[in-house]
């Protein structure tokens, strides 16, 4: 695809490169989140989509240009002729002393039948047509825009891909967190009916321990359902399904660098191409000011014909032929007043796409300013997360040796194994949300690219999370979400 006419800034083109010239890459069994990016990139409908509406825009800058280059017509045809022609007329005949002068009618009868061939060549140039001059120029600025408005699809693009796939891990972090919540506290279950066998407690405890399973069960169910939606997500995205994908490990959990806060919302403001391509509208807006106002201007072009006729008459011999050169002007002196109102209304829409671009200019400004907060709030709350994890863990530990020496009872044992797990599940929620929320300040300061995605690849570590096709087994919730073929975590 050619890109000789981008008219944009220098760092946005490296990132439409990275679009336009991806690889193919073969179906993957395991892979990590460069990897997937990549075949998203090469297979998703929404950026192929956008990829061909940028080739037509830019084709329509072509046939705008057409109108100033010369153009030549040729026109022909032959025809046979039948000719049948019948008059009559009435005159006096002289007196011829046989009788008196009597009118007698003439006739005539004629039938003609001849071919003819006319052929006519013509050629012209434009010399001076600003309407179609702005045309051309509003076509270029809609390549502008179009560029934009790819670098944007593909940004968005990689934002998605990389939530569904830490989505995933998310999921199966949770899940995990959720499995072991939901063996515990049956083994409390179990514990809890046993000694209500043998007289130790009563059935209001055996009952506690019962609903909290019931619930714990309940969380679990949720749990696989997310794990198997966010997974769906992620082949909606690439149109692969992948065995294994690559976890998490430790990662540097930091405030966004530069720490200055007015730095990322000047490089929303000069790099995001959602505001680039409400920029970009106004261009074209304003073109199309000056394309009604040409509406009142001459035209002048050249031209030059030759004309060609010939037919098989009899009695007629040669042919005729002629041709021209000249100059042909046009002046639009009165239009009904549509050249007027053509003018008006591009104005309107040039004001109306300005106040698009301020839209969304305050738009991605409040974006960035509000990520730029939650990244600098997660990286507090996974510290916090990670200390309550500590914390549950010795409350849930004093309250089973309270348990055992009987100054607590059954249900502040749950309730401290149900903490315990939720410090868990909250910790793995908040450091991917500190990931996805960093990514996506990246994307709306228009700095979102492959390179930011490979350094946040180098997080994940060799171990993987696997899925598997469920085998239709006994559990029925699995059974009853068999909607094609929906994973489940490796065991």
């Amino acid at each position: 695809m050619r890109l000789a006419h981008w008219a944009v800034n220098a760092p946005l083109r490296p990132l439409l490169l990275a679009v336009l010239t991806a690889s193919v890459v073969l179906p993957a069994q395991a892979a990590d989140l460069v990897t997937i990016t990549r075949d998203a990139l090469d297979n998703n409908a929404s950026l192929n989509s956008a990829r061909a509406q940028y080739s037509g825009v830019e084709a329509a800058r072509d046939v705008a240009r057409g109108g100033l280059l010369p153009q030549v017509n040729a026109s022909g045809n032959v025809v046979h002729h039948e000719q049948f022609e019948s008059q009559s007329s009435a005159r006096a005949v002289p007196d011829t002393g046989v009788g008196a002068g009597a009118d007698a009618g003439v006739g005539r009868g004629d039938e003609d039948r001849f071919n003819s061939l006319s052929l006519t060549l013509e050629a012209t140039q434009v010399l001076f047509n600003e309407v179609t001059r702005q045309q051309v120029t509003q076509a270029e600025r809609e390549i502008d825009q179009q560029v934009y408005l790819l670098a944007a699809t593909e940004q968005q693009l990689l934002i998605d891909v990389a939530s569904a796939y830490f989505d995933i891990l998310r999921a199966n972090e949770v899940l995990e967190a959720r499995q072991s919540q939901e063996r515990a506290i049956g083994r409390q279950l179990e514990q809890a009916s046993e000694q209500f066998e043998v007289g130790l407690i009563a059935i209001t405890e055996v009952e506690e321990a019962r609903a909290s399973f019931d619930q714990s069960r309940a969380d679990r169910i949720a749990a696989e359902s997310n794990l198997q939606v966010a997974f769906e997500v992620l082949e909606q995205l690439t149109g692969q399904r992948y065995a294994d994908i690559d976890s998490l490990g430790d990662m540097p959990v930091a405030l966004p660098s530069p720490t200055d806060r007015d730095y990322w919302v000047e490089q929303a403001i000069q790099r995001n191409p959602q505001v680039l391509a409400q920029q970009a509208g106004i261009e074209i807006s304003r073109v199309g000011v000056d394309i009604a106002r040409a509406g009142r201007l001459p035209t002048f072009q050249a031209f030059a014909n030759y004309q060609h006729a010939d037919n098989d008459i009899d009695a007629v011999r040669g042919y005729d032929a002629s041709s021209q050169v000249g100059i042909s002007a046009n002046l639009p002196i009165y239009t009904g007043g549509s050249t007027s109102a053509s003018i008006r209304q591009g104005t309107y829409q040039l004001e109306s796409t300005q106040y698009e671009f301020e839209s969304q200019r305050r738009t991605t400004i409040q974006q960035v300013r509000s990520l730029y907060t939650q990244v600098s709030n997660n990286v507090e709350t996974v510290e916090a997360r990670q200390q309550a994890i500590v914390s549950t863990q010795s409350a849930l530990e004093a309250t089973r040796a309270g348990y055992e020496v009987g100054t607590r009872n059954i249900v502040d044992v749950l309730n401290a194994e149900q903490n315990y797990y939720n410090a868990i599940a909250n910790y793995a929620e908040a450091r991917y949300d500190y990931v996805v929320n960093l990514l996506s300040l990246r994307q709306q300061s228009g700095l979102l690219d492959v390179p930011a995605i490979e350094e946040v690849n180098a997080w994940l570590t060799g171990e993987q999370v696997s899925f598997t096709l469920p085998d239709g087994g006994e559990d029925s919730y699995q059974r009853a979400m068999d909607i094609g073929a929906p994973p489940t975590p490796g065991m």
